[in-house]
């Protein structure tokens, strides 16, 4: 197997630079033992303009047969003779892939330490991989790569050359180039969907090959238009974990979502100012944390969730407050964390202040035991996130599970849609809403989860109070052991 990786450079900022990447030096050719063969690194040609790094696989088609894994797809075993004559140790794999992964950990990670400005900047990449299976043919491969910035060149190789009629064989010549990508998200995009082209794993696929598809996903995977086909062929048609894997990838793509509609119609609650002098209105969205903060400090709350934390503006909210003691903003995308991260200055914030935030990974439609004792959570603006057969699995891992004494819940009250004149009829005020409520039914799916886990709820209005259609953001208030429902703001 072999597949190389070049980029172009200049004396101010040369293509060497592809080693400082990979961690493997321009100068040397080196070897590493994998579970199947022997891994190889070396540069055919390493200078100023252009740089370019190898890696060939030599696959040791004994030990894989032995191993376990000289059988197709779903476990059926190959003719005798197959298991030792075959494509493996020729055509790019999951095998290659794991090399890859092995040999390119680092890079894959996007680190480097001795230069660490390179793994964030996107250079020209141009990769090639000579012989590339493709079940689904070269526009299956250009409807994988193409969506993520990729300019493909699949060539099919022919059976034979001197028998043309005798049509194409199931291998590609690949070529792919990028100019916008930065390195780790090249070796990535590689790790995933060489197996799946492939439509093969030559090792057991277990449950944690889940977390390492979201894991090397991230940032790409959960809105990429093939993404069913992508998690059943790497999951290797398993369809219990085809369906998580799914089902937590689409979490991760609405918690990605671009907010902007939503933005722009919580600033246009009030009409813009006539002069220049008055008061301009106060977004929905400081509104809300307003209310959620009152709510919190009226509870008594030392330890808070913010479940569904997105990029972290309601966990700087509670910062700025001492009396929130501990504050924990859960979030099932790491997009959304890495840039919560940055806005709160985690790796610039003291020890004392640092103590108080924690973000973590997690999706809230399983339980986490991480998230029993606080004193409070809020889901604010994530319910209409999910499908609504979905809810019953969040409200257990939220309400039976976890438990917080006070739980507040805030989502759009679809009422209050025909105030603005910019949304048109009938449609949602965000692309990615799955339901938008009345007061009537958000308070029905409130009093029912109350009555079921043992909670009293209060209904509050966030916003203006509209007479007819009632306020644009409905909160539902729920504390844990009060003897009756408390009445209605």
């Amino acid at each position: 197997m072999f597949l190389t990786i070049s980029t172009t450079g200049s004396a101010q900022r040369p293509a060497t630079d592809l080693g400082h990447l990979l961690h493997k030096h321009p100068e040397k050719a080196q070897a590493f033992s994998t579970s199947y063969g022997t891994a190889h690194v070396l540069y055919p040609e390493a200078d100023a303009e252009r740089c370019t790094a190898a890696l060939l696989l030599e696959v040791d088609a004994v030990a894989l047969v032995r191993r376990g894994k000289g059988k197709g797809r779903g476990g059926a075993p190959d003719a005798a003779l197959a298991q030792y004559v075959n494509d493996r140790p020729y055509a790019a794999s999951s095998l290659l892939a794991v090399a890859l992964g092995s040999v390119f950990s680092s890079a894959m990670r996007g680190v480097c330490t001795a230069r660490p400005e390179l793994p964030g900047t996107p250079r020209p990449l141009r990769i090639e991989v000579p012989a590339l299976p493709a079940r689904g043919g070269a526009d299956l491969v250009r409807r994988l790569f193409e969506p993520l910035g990729w300019t493909v060149t699949a060539e099919p190789v022919p059976l034979d050359t001197e028998f043309p009629e005798w049509g194409d064989s199931r291998y590609i010549r690949l070529t792919l180039l990028a100019a916008g990508l930065t390195l780790a998200e090249a070796l990535r995009h590689l790790y995933v969907l060489l197996p799946v082209l492939d439509d093969a794993k030559h090792y057991w696929v277990s449950p944690d090959e889940v977390d390492k598809l979201l894991r090397v996903g991230d940032g790409w995977l959960a809105a990429h238009p093939e993404r069913e086909l992508i998690t059943r062929r790497y999951l290797s048609h398993r369809w219990s974990l085809t369906r998580q894997a799914n089902e937590r990838l689409e979490l991760v793509r609405l918690a990605e979502a671009d907010d902007s509609e939503v933005e722009d119609l919580d600033n246009a609650v009030a009409p813009e100012a006539e002069a220049d002098d008055e008061e301009k209105p106060t977004p929905l969205a400081v509104r809300r944390r307003e209310a959620i903060l009152g709510v919190l400090r009226a509870s008594g709350a030392a330890r808070v969730l913010d479940l569904g934390c997105g990029q972290g503006q309601l966990v700087q909210a509670l910062l700025k407050d001492p009396a929130f003691t501990e504050i924990v903003g859960v979030d099932v995308s790491m997009r959304a964390l890495t840039i919560a991260s940055r806005r709160l200055k985690l790796d610039r914030m003291g020890e004392r202040q640092a103590s108080r935030v924690t973000l973590l990974q997690g999706s809230l439609a399983y339980t986490d035991k991480r998230l029993k004792g606080y004193d409070a959570a809020v889901l604010s603006e994530v319910i209409e996130h999910l499908d609504l057969p979905r809810l019953p699995a969040l409200e257990y891992a939220v309400f039976g599970s976890a438990r917080p004494r006070t739980v507040c819940v805030t989502t759009p009250n679809v009422e209050y849609n025909v105030r603005w004149e910019s949304l048109p009829a009938g449609h949602a005020r965000h692309g990615d809403h799955r339901f938008e409520w009345t007061r009537e039914e958000f308070r029905g799916w409130a009093r029912a989860v109350a009555e079921r886990h043992g909670y009293a709820v209060e209904f509050l209005p966030v916003g203006p109070d509209d007479p007819e259609v009632g306020p644009p953001t409905q909160m539902a208030v729920f504390r844990l052991g009060t003897p009756k429902e408390a009445k209605a703001a």
